[in-house]
């Protein structure tokens, strides 16, 4: 009785927590003088790289005359320009100018809905727009982006620049920009046209296909229009089950259920499965998602939870990334993974509600301004959360064989995807071929795995061959595309030779910015016009995934990390431990129950 009375508190103390609002995220770009002199970078405060990215100067257009005269004085100039969004989520270096002399543009206050047409089911708005402001501005005219990421704090330049996607293989798929009908996009121009043009783009103009999965290289997107639905409503009902026949359901569940996704475990061997449909408007129910992973921290708890990981990776405790996931996976089920029935409270499954409460969450965006207090479960500005995450797309076709592959390896080391847990397992979404010359090519299975990333970029990880391997059996033995947002530099080896309609995209590129001043040498690299974006000349690359290693130095030999071949995709080359002491360092009952419990949730990290 005891001890259910103690796990009780520590669940109410736990909610307490996460119902504290948070620092609201700062501006990504830093300036030693007014607009003058900046650097940015983005939410995680680090690229793949860790390079700091400079520009002489930023500008914040309020209006697309004003955006128009920035792009043209740059132009005019000949100077190289970046798109910059309010909060900047995307992990590569898409927001990087060329050089110290570069000009950033911040979509920050382009942010607002033009126009919202009930008849047509339209709606028209400028590209800073988070989708929070979407989802809410079209509810209030009763009508509903049919599919979006789960996180609120994206803007809709942002994941037309990335190819951000919710999970769904019905209708037109979960690609958010397989849903805009019509954009303005402002790109260089000549001296007899200003210097600047605006561009209007349809459904029927080819080139929309190559605006619509942009990387920030064509120009700045100023308005976007949308097609969207009347607001419905889903019922949403997690099920918890043993992944022994997984490797199957993966192919068929996406064409059961409309918002079907997964979320896996495997050192658990467990799955969530995700069971979401529509339903009809009179259903009862009025539910809400305020996802625990997206909500605001107690920076003391964030700090802890730092040095609770930190610790655990210094003396290779699998056993407590495992007792600790264990507990992480046990609460979020506990909570519903942030579903209530009426906003409140949890009462039961299914969670029936209308789409704009359901679909996207993110309350870690409001605020108060005390970081000492609370903050973002990422926010760098205090001691936090710091991770690599590999996200890429697998075939429908292949799926099956790459899960027994990520299988065979947790048969092989049991222990080793244990810190997977802490960070709310690997994700799993469905995403649908589209038309985007630079979008899905097939009908395909996303896999979002996020991880512990050392503050020192020589320090190799717990397990460091294992997800390696993962990561490159995904990117080379399965043909995997990379999400344009995340990843390291690895997952881009090439990438740009999977694209069938990559040659149109660049014939875009060439017409609207001739003398690519939107690109830049990263930029340059992924679309395969000038050098590499693997770094192989560099001792300790592939550890920050900087390279895939061809010799021990790539690694941490002084640190007993060899270059290795993989256990299952032999051809991988992966940094493995050559461990000659045997002994496992427990530790024991550092951690009473309550705050094992506590230091698991807020490790909670679940992206678009």
């Amino acid at each position: 009785m005891g001890s259910k009375l103690l796990w009780r508190k520590c669940i109410f103390f736990i909610m307490i927590i996460c119902m504290v609002n948070c620092s609201p995220p700062e501006d990504p770009i830093k300036c030693s003088l007014k607009n003058y002199n900046c650097t940015i970078t983005n939410a995680y405060g680090a690229f793949p790289d860790r390079s700091i990215c400079r520009a002489a100067k930023v500008v914040y257009p309020t209006t697309e005359e004003e955006l128009i005269l920035a792009v043209a004085n740059a132009t005019m100039a000949n100077t190289k320009m970046k798109v910059a969004t309010r909060t900047s989520h995307s992990i590569p270096k898409l927001v990087c100018p060329e050089g110290d002399n570069g000009l950033l543009i911040s979509t920050k206050y382009l942010n607002r809905t033009l126009d919202v047409n009930v008849s047509s089911m339209t709606m028209t708005v400028e590209s800073g727009m988070t989708l929070r402001q979407l989802i809410n501005d079209a509810a209030k005219a009763k009508l509903a982006l049919p599919y979006a990421p789960y996180w609120w704090g994206l803007t809709i330049g942002g994941m037309m620049g990335t190819g951000a996607h919710g999970s769904s293989l019905w209708g037109l798929g979960s690609q958010v920009h397989d849903y805009v009908i019509r954009l303005r996009i402002v790109t260089p121009a000549t001296a007899e046209e200003g210097y600047a043009k605006v561009r209007t783009l349809e459904i029927g103009n080819p080139e929309l296909d190559a605006a619509k999965v942009s990387l920030g290289v064509l120009g700045v997107i100023s308005q976007v229009t949308l097609k969207l639905q009347p607001l419905f409503k889903r019922s949403v009902t997690y099920v918890t089950k043993n992944d022994s026949n997984f490797e199957n359901d993966a192919i068929s569940f996406g064409r059961q259920h409309e918002y079907a996704d997964f979320t896996w475990y495997p050192s658990q061997k467990q799955v969530v499965y995700r069971i979401d449909d529509r339903v009809a408007t009179n259903t009862s129910g009025n539910g809400l998602l305020d996802y625990p992973g997206f909500r605001s921290t107690v920076s003391l708890v964030l700090s802890s939870l730092r040095i609770a990981e930190e610790t655990e990776e210094s003396l290779s405790d699998a056993d407590g990334k495992c007792t600790n996931g264990k507990f992480t996976t046990a609460i979020l089920k506990t909570m519903a993974y942030g579903l209530t029935n009426d906003g409140i409270l949890f009462t039961g499954y299914p969670v029936v509600g209308y789409q704009n409460r359901l679909q996207a969450s993110g309350t870690c965006l409001d605020s108060l301004e005390d970081l000492t207090i609370t903050a973002c479960p990422w926010d760098h500005r205090v001691k936090s959360l710091f991770f690599h995450q590999t996200t890429f797309s697998i075939s429908l076709s292949q799926v099956k064989n790459f899960i027994e592959d990520v299988q065979k390896l947790v048969a092989l080391e049991p222990k080793s995807m244990c810190g997977l847990d802490l960070y709310s397992g690997i994700l799993m979404r469905y995403v649908t071929a589209s038309t985007a010359y630079l979008g899905k090519q097939e009908d395909a299975l996303d896999f979002d795995i996020t991880y512990y990333r050392s503050k020192n970029p020589m320090s190799p990880r717990l397990y460091e061959d294992i997800l390696e391997e993962i990561e490159q059996i995904a990117m080379f033995k399965y043909g995997a595309l990379p999400h344009w947002g995340k990843n390291r530099n690895v997952a881009f080896d090439g990438v740009i030779n999977k694209y069938k309609s990559a040659t149109e995209f660049l014939k875009v590129k060439n017409k609207y910015d001739p003398t690519g001043l939107f690109s830049s040498s990263w930029t340059d690299q992924i679309l395969g016009l000038n050098g590499e974006v693997v770094i192989v000349d560099k001792e300790g690359c592939a550890l920050e995934g900087l390279c895939i290693c061809s010799q021990d130095s790539h690694c941490a030999p002084e640190k007993n990390y060899f270059c290795r071949p993989g256990k299952v995709y032999e051809k991988s080359r992966v940094c493995t431990k050559v461990d000659t002491n045997k002994a496992n360092i427990f530790l024991g009952s550092r951690y009473e129950i309550c705050s094992k419990s506590i230091l698991s949730l807020v490790l909670i990290i679940w992206y678009f």
